[in-house]
């Protein structure tokens, strides 16, 4: 029996905060894949090498991990004052499904940097070396993010002597502002109008939590009310079945409370969000890289989980969530980090620490976020052509 050939697609391996993905241009997409549907999602799985039932992505371009198994989609814009479109695809690792319902932070700052790669951007506008602004319309969660991206001689500056924690070497800074980052179009900062809430778990019990949604959904709990110091790492978590178990029930519970899924079952099909999160105050550990994180260099501790795994480092839309919920007295967030008002929040994660800032304000009895702005880096890994089976890129709809 003849088999297709393998189809080759032009494509980008990129590197975006603390996060990796294939990243293409929409129109080199075969026809059928353009558009959303099974087609597209089974190209991009294919490409990442998933579903995969043993957890490894061998045959595929992801890495085994929630960081590393996504795909990003980048288009021209046709809404005004924006640049690009930027769709991203979080590749599920061993079960069948690509989730659509959030964005990732991290590779937002690829995305301003692809966007100039792939020739979407003036040639104009790089004329001068400096900084350019590319402003991207995140269409997974229909809001805007400005990408301030070095440029030197035409082209994207990606070295430099920026240093993120959780990326092993320095490289040019990239400054992403997240404009009302607020995820639920017409709906609550906090969508239980509750600053605080009472989780009443299956399994676990009553919980107290703070439910936002900014950057992405999610819902943060006490690291003390789980039996934890907010120090943990990931060994620690991520090899403790029961507690994995016990953070995925607080996470149903949560996504079933912000109106997120109608019932418990919706839940696995929707791993992207809501992210949950454990809070302390701060207090020394050793990160990941053995680096010494003293209690003086943070305002808090976290460790959020992503997929179902506590994630290495820190989110970049997590991020934005911490930060807006540190910046609102009251929430679990903020009383962590000492209580308050504060703009900026530096948070201790896995991998070390992160400054990020975010402006809120009440109207009418009501917060709201205008916007968040960190740093990230991004460079190019490799770039060609990705191979897919031929019969993973069918004409189905």
């Amino acid at each position: 029996m003849p088999f297709p050939h393998q189809l080759r697609i032009p494509a980008v391996y990129m590197r975006g905060g603390t996060s990796k993905g294939v990243f293409f241009r929409l129109e080199d997409l075969p026809e059928a894949a353009q558009k959303p549907g099974r087609t597209r999602d089974r190209l991009l799985q294919r490409v990442i090498g998933s579903p995969d039932p043993y957890g490894k992505q061998t045959d595929g371009m992801g890495g085994a991990t929630s960081s590393t198994s996504k795909c990003v989609l980048i288009s021209p814009s046709s809404r005004p004052g924006h640049d690009v479109d930027y769709l991203y695809g979080q590749v599920a690792i061993d079960t069948d499904f690509v989730d659509w319902s959030g964005n990732c932070g991290n590779l937002s700052a690829a995305a301003g940097a692809f966007a100039i790669h792939a020739g979407y951007i003036d040639a104009a506008r790089l004329a001068s070396d400096g900084i350019c602004t590319v402003r991207i319309w995140q269409a997974n969660i229909g809001k805007t993010i400005i990408a301030q991206v070095p440029v030197r001689d035409g082209q994207v500056q990606e070295s430099g002597d920026f240093e993120l924690d959780g990326v092993t070497f320095p490289a040019a800074e990239i400054v992403l502002e997240f404009v009302d980052p607020s995820d639920q179009d017409g709906g609550l900062l906090f969508p239980t109008g509750q600053l605080v809430d009472e989780l009443d778990i299956p399994g676990v019990g009553r919980l107290k939590a703070t439910m936002i949604s900014a950057g992405i959904p999610t819902a943060f709990v006490n690291a003390a009310d789980l039996g934890y110091d907010g120090t943990e790492l990931q060994p620690a978590i991520n090899g403790d079945a029961q507690a994995l178990a016990r953070l995925e029930a607080i996470r149903v519970a949560a996504a079933l409370r912000m109106g997120l899924i109608d019932t418990p079952e919706q839940a696995a099909s929707r791993q992207h969000t809501p992210k949950i999160a454990f809070v302390a105050p701060p207090r020394p550990y050793t990160a990941s890289s053995g680096k010494p994180v003293a209690a003086s260099d943070i305002d808090l501790n976290v460790r959020a989980l992503s997929m179902g795994k506590l994630h290495h480092a820190m989110m970049g839309t997590a991020s934005v969530a911490i930060a807006t919920a540190a910046a609102v007295p009251g929430t679990l967030v903020n009383l962590a980090a000492g209580g308050g008002d504060r703009k900026e929040v530096r948070l201790g994660h896995p991998s070390g620490t992160l400054r990020v800032g975010a402006q809120v304000e009440q109207v009418d009895g009501q917060w709201m976020v205008t916007g968040a702005i960190m740093s990230r880096s991004a460079r190019i890994l490799m770039e060609g052509q990705v191979r897919v089976p031929g019969d993973d890129a069918g004409d189905e709809a």
